[in-house]
């Protein structure tokens, strides 16, 4: 079997994010919030992507946006569950284990998973506070 190469530029992260967002857009428990809710521009947002990708693992400093904040507004219009998250990082591992092995690949799962990890966090606080407000 062929030795798998580890993430090593930005052409990487590009395929990287392109074969996860198909798995994305064709999950059940998935699509629909990227599809229906978000409504995500593919062509527009896949570039971001890149950029937070590039930008984490290679310190790029292109990433610009606030990706905590787009998934707690995201979360205000389509409850986010445990369930989004936990499949979010199965489709996420897959992927990166399907394509790459290294460093680099072990450290794009761990990343997925501090951030998968903070905004459920995240939306757990504020479901918290909006319980404590409405009693």
């Amino acid at each position: 079997m062929e030795k798998k190469q580890d993430i090593q530029s930005r052409p990487e992260i590009e395929k990287l994010v392109h074969v996860f967002y198909g798995k994305l857009l064709d999950d059940a428990l998935l699509a629909p919030i990227f599809l229906e809710v978000a409504k995500i521009d593919l062509p527009k947002h896949l570039p971001i992507l890149f950029d937070f990708w590039e930008s984490v693992l290679f310190q790029a400093g292109k990433y610009k946006n606030n990706a905590l904040e787009i998934h707690l507004d995201l979360h205000l219009e389509h409850r986010l569950e445990e369930a989004h998250f936990e499949r979010w990082l199965v489709l996420f591992n897959e992927t990166v284990d399907e394509l790459f092995e290294g460093e680099k690949a072990k450290q794009a799962k761990g990343t997925a998973l501090s951030i998968a990890t903070i905004i459920k966090m995240k939306i757990d606080n504020l479901e918290r506070m909006r319980l404590e407000l409405n009693n």
